[in-house]
């Protein structure tokens, strides 16, 4: 908080709020019975989908070992796999990953969070806090969004970055050894790293260590690099990064508008598979209710827009229009 001058003979402090993102009620778009179906929570959907990731996962590392040259294919599909345990990790932030809350923090954490070097317990309130303030100064990923647009070698030399390992070397080494020894990773770090990667070593190493007994017990230790080291330093942080990029980037209004504090990116079948797995797309409804399940999104997504104010939203037609947009040194205007 950010503390004001001084009143009265005992000179007490102002405390002045700091401001929140708009925000809309349900009732001011739906009526009540339009509304019930997207306040449910699942048993099942949320464990089927901790399930269908590693299923994935597993059979594409089952593809690569059985035929080497789809290696390259299967990095991509596993490292999209990989962002997807972090979305049904913050699936788990939102509490709608399983009905019971111990079931939900213990997918989320053990199954999602630490296999990818995270932490849901610290994940959580950073995550939240991003909900309260979004596209506010106080947002903590404001970092992502504001530098944009940029030129296209900008992005270029970003995602060369991703792709050859270097954000993940500084993510998972530097700065895990910047936290350890209490010193601020030269003040580049985002926050997400440095509170949630940088604080959750240990576990991660441990769970990697099971992993890679596991390949070894299988006469495969290769595929522990091959397979699972490889896609977590270069195309999880490529996907990562464009993900980041299609949420909020570029996106005008999104400070004062609550149906544009976010963008909706349409994805299409190899988008999905290969970029933006889970729905992870629909980030725009995402934000206006951030409680609705993420299977839920495609139909709240239809019925939003089916509203005047729904009109409002920014969709974009999928992820090459909107590097477009990021990599075009200026911000697009507004249909």
């Amino acid at each position: 908080m950010h503390r004001g001058g001084l009143v009265g003979a005992r000179r007490r402090p102002i405390i002045t709020a700091m401001p929140a993102a708009p925000r809309i009620s349900p009732a001011e778009v739906f009526a009540p019975d339009a509304w019930a179906p997207f306040q449910a929570r699942s048993a099942w959907k949320g464990p089927l989908l901790v399930v269908h990731c590693w299923g994935v996962i597993a059979l594409a590392v089952l593809a690569g070992v059985w035929q080497p040259i789809l290696i390259p294919l299967c990095v991509m599909i596993i490292g999209t796999r990989q962002l997807g345990l972090a979305i049904l990790m913050h699936e788990a932030a939102h509490g709608a990953l399983a009905k019971t809350l111990k079931l939900n923090d213990v997918l989320g954490h053990w199954l999602c969070a630490v296999p990818i070097g995270a932490s849901l317990d610290a994940y959580r309130p950073y995550h939240l806090s991003h909900h309260r303030f979004a596209q506010q100064p106080e947002d903590p990923d404001l970092v992502l969004s504001a530098p944009f647009p940029v030129s296209g070698d900008s992005l270029r030399r970003k995602m060369i970055r991703d792709l050859t390992g270097q954000t993940f070397f500084k993510q998972r080494v530097l700065l895990p050894l910047a936290v350890l020894r209490k010193r601020s990773a030269a003040g580049e770090a985002h926050d997400y790293d440095a509170i949630v990667t940088g604080r959750s070593v240990a576990p991660f190493l441990l769970v990697n260590a099971v992993m890679l007994a596991g390949f070894i017990v299988a006469g495969v230790w290769w595929a522990w690099f091959a397979l699972w080291l490889l896609p977590m330093a270069t195309w999880f942080p490529l996907v990562t990064r464009l993900r980041n990029i299609a949420e909020h980037a570029c996106v005008e209004g999104s400070a004062t508008d609550p149906f544009r504090a976010a963008r909706t990116t349409r994805a299409s079948w190899w988008e999905r598979a290969l970029i933006a797995p889970y729905w992870v797309n629909f980030h725009a409804e995402h934000h206006l209710f951030m409680h609705v399940a993420c299977w839920n999104l495609p139909s709240l997504h239809k019925a939003i827009r089916a509203t005047g104010p729904g009109e409002r939203m920014e969709v974009a037609p999928g992820y090459v229009s909107v590097l477009r947009q990021a990599a075009s040194g200026r911000i697009a205007e507004t249909a």
